[in-house]
């Protein structure tokens, strides 16, 4: 993909909103970095922060379909790259290295390396939104080809199919909907925002539709931990102002004449270690809990339950999926199989459970390909059936017992 700086940033009021929910997995171990970055785009950006590649990446996998990683360069962007590249279902998400001073060498690797952009830290060069629009166009675009693509082959959902569909998934519907409000309740309750939670989702046709979970993350956990931040880990820095300078980073003893520990120098200035030790504990302290306030009390109940799947029942009634097909793609991961005969598997219908699903298991194959995932997608779109569509849904309730989600 070619790296294009849009270098004009002077004015932010010609910035271009991608979109309300466009979500950025941000990796830097610079956490003060990140609250500034936070501060001048989170009105147009879902930040969600990690220190480490790790966990970024199992984030994305179980909770945070990111449109975007942005990673810094001194908290192991250049190996997440790497990794994300090499990782069939994420090759094409798009991918943001952020460098503190940007030089030929530096734009040289980012393009070697397959990135999709580079900008310096502080985002003096370059328009970051204008950049992440052009992202989500070109997935749009992506797909519109995509979809004509296999228009010839997709044959719709037929009868038999979403008179199961709606038969079955009313009835649970019905059954659950105690839980449904219980829950539903317990996430007001809980904290404010929206009950369900949406995601882009490529399903039947290559057509994008909206996926719906509960919510399980607080929506102004960017906000809280800007405040967190200011009564917290910069208290330090703003509660004597009318210190001099070189009494600044001492402490009330040091200030008085006496010596209470040893002096330190730090970055060429003199400091107390009592203080200095102080303000380590405190940025200690304050960066193990800036995570708390992301994953809302409820929510952490309802992902280790799996309750906050539930919603996707309603997809299934609307028409978005199916109870039986291929699994819906993120945008990413949909957008690698346009390439070649994999696009078949869009010609199916899109399920809650499907073939790949069932025959891993009873295989006990944990490391199915993406090739071998893939050919079962592809057999399904071309030969489903309600023979085959009754043997899914038997097979996948023993599944369900085992370690690994369906």
């Amino acid at each position: 993909m070619e790296l294009k700086h849009l270098h004009s940033i002077d004015n932010p009021d010609t910035k271009i909103s991608p979109s309300a929910t466009y979500r950025v997995a941000y990796l830097s171990k610079d956490f003060e970095q990140y609250l500034w970055f936070s501060a001048n785009y989170g009105s147009y950006l879902q930040i969600e922060y990690f220190e480490d590649g790790e966990t970024l990446l199992a984030a994305i996998q179980d909770y945070f379909p990111a449109d975007v990683i942005m990673a810094h360069v001194k908290g192991g962007g250049w190996q997440l790259l790497d990794q994300v590249r090499s990782n069939p279902a994420m090759g094409n998400l798009p991918f943001v290295i952020m460098v503190d001073k940007l030089t030929q060498a530096l734009i040289r690797n980012a393009k070697d390396k397959h990135a999709d952009d580079i900008f310096p830290s502080d985002f003096s060069e370059g328009d970051l939104l204008t950049r992440l629009h052009y992202f989500t166009k070109r997935q749009w675009y992506v797909a519109r080809l995509a979809s004509e693509k296999i228009s010839a082959s997709s044959s719709g959902t037929p009868w038999w199919k979403r008179a199961m569909d709606v038969v079955s998934t009313g009835l649970a519907v019905l059954l659950l909907s105690p839980v449904f409000l219980l829950v539903a309740l317990a996430i007001r309750l809980d904290s404010r925002g929206s009950v369900f939670y949406r995601s882009k989702r490529v399903g039947s046709g290559y057509k994008i539709f909206d996926l719906y979970k509960f919510r399980t993350m607080r929506t102004d956990a960017d906000q809280l931990i800007r405040k967190m931040a200011a009564l917290n880990m910069y208290n330090t820095a703003h509660v004597e102002t009318d210190l001099k300078p070189e009494l600044a980073n001492m402490c009330e003893e040091c200030r008085n004449g006496g010596y209470c520990n040893r002096r330190l120098f730090l970055d060429g200035k003199e400091i107390c270690e009592k203080v200095f030790n102080q303000q380590k504990e405190q940025k200690a302290a304050f960066m193990k809990f800036q995570n708390d306030p992301r994953i809302t009390r409820i929510g952490k109940f309802l992902r280790n339950s799996s309750l906050d799947e539930l919603p996707q029942l309603i997809n299934i009634l609307k028409g978005d999926m199916s109870l039986v097909g291929n699994r819906p793609l993120p945008l990413y991961e949909a957008e690698k199989m346009t390439t070649d005969n994999k696009i078949l598997r869009f010609a199916g219908p899109a399920g809650l459970t499907g073939l790949w699903q069932v025959t891993k298991r009873g295989k006990g194959k944990a490391d199915m390909s993406e090739e071998e995932r893939a050919a079962l997608d592809i057999e399904y779109a071309k030969n489903f059936s309600f023979k085959m569509d009754m043997m899914i849904i038997l097979k996948t309730f023993p599944a369900l017992l085992q370690s690994e989600d369906v």
